[in-house]
């Protein structure tokens, strides 16, 4: 068992590319075997009639993309749990019986233990606590994540045909504070509402800007950058490569070449970890 595993526990398609992308590809190129566990497919948003041509559904569309982003970011595989997506806070959508949302913890608990078992990650990430910009899903996936990741190693918990497994290290992933402030800062003095940012107007980035999580780990991903735009420009639906030029190279220019993480198991030490796989 010297292989090294990462798996990324991730509500939607494009959560992988936008948010981690960057450290999935880092460590696809090292040899890393890393898989995505997506709970949903994404099946609510807009999306632009010429878009659809050929697909039967949104979520049709946006698992095509995230299978073309996971070639470019090397993953191994992409498992998903088939709960749907549950729209922004507010939404109708909240309520629908199968929205991810709307499940029981416990229940998508017991579908993450599972691939836990089945695929032996030493490292786990996920969203941070507020789910990186307040998305119910996010919000919920970490959640069952976090049950997940303790529960796997218990043999009398969520018991099935698999023998139980630890990971080693579970990680959060967390947006740069001062980006978001700053975000906030620019929009204001553009006259522009940070409270109402986003494609729908539905995501308040001052909220999201004040909530405080410790950096205790950075991947730089400058090796892999390239990956990491093809895998954006892949999710066409959701911005592709207009975000790739845009928001994301602004973001580099402030903040580096970097993705950051809270380390939430083991209790982290003052110094800052440059890899996730650090002391395994």
């Amino acid at each position: 068992m010297n292989k090294k595993v990462l798996l990324a526990v991730l509500a939607h398609p494009d959560d992988e590319t936008f948010g981690t992308g960057g450290t999935l590809a880092y460590y696809a190129s090292q040899g890393v075997e890393v898989h995505l566990v997506c709970a949903t497919r994404g099946e609510v948003g807009e999306v632009s009639a010429e878009l659809m041509e050929g697909y039967t559904s949104i979520g049709e569309l946006r698992e095509y993309e995230l299978r073309c982003a996971a070639q470019h970011l090397g993953l191994s595989a992409v498992h998903f749990l088939d709960y749907r997506d549950s729209g922004m806070e507010g939404s109708p959508e909240n309520h629908h019986p199968q929205a991810l949302a709307a499940t029981n913890v416990a229940e998508v608990a017991a579908a993450v233990v599972h691939f836990i078992r089945l695929l032996h990650p030493q490292v786990v990430i996920t969203f941070d606590p507020v789910g990186g910009y307040m998305h119910p899903d996010h919000i919920a996936i970490h959640k069952a994540t976090v049950q997940a990741f303790y529960a796997a190693g218990d043999p009398t918990q969520f018991v099935d045909d698999l023998p139980a497994w630890q990971p080693d290290k579970l990680y959060y992933h967390t947006f740069p504070r001062g980006f978001l402030r700053t975000t906030v800062w620019l929009m204001k003095l553009t006259g522009k509402d940070p409270r109402r940012f986003g494609k729908n107007g539905d995501i308040d980035l001052v909220r999201v800007s004040e909530a405080r999580f410790l950096v205790n780990a950075k991947v730089d991903y400058r090796t892999v950058i390239e990956n990491k735009n093809r895998a954006v420009a892949c999710h066409i639906s959701q911005g592709g490569m207009r975000i790739t030029v845009g928001f994301l190279d602004y973001f580099r220019k402030l903040f580096g070449i970097s993705d950051q993480y809270m380390r939430a198991y083991p209790t982290p030490t003052r110094r800052k970890e440059r890899d996730l796989f650090e002391g395994l």
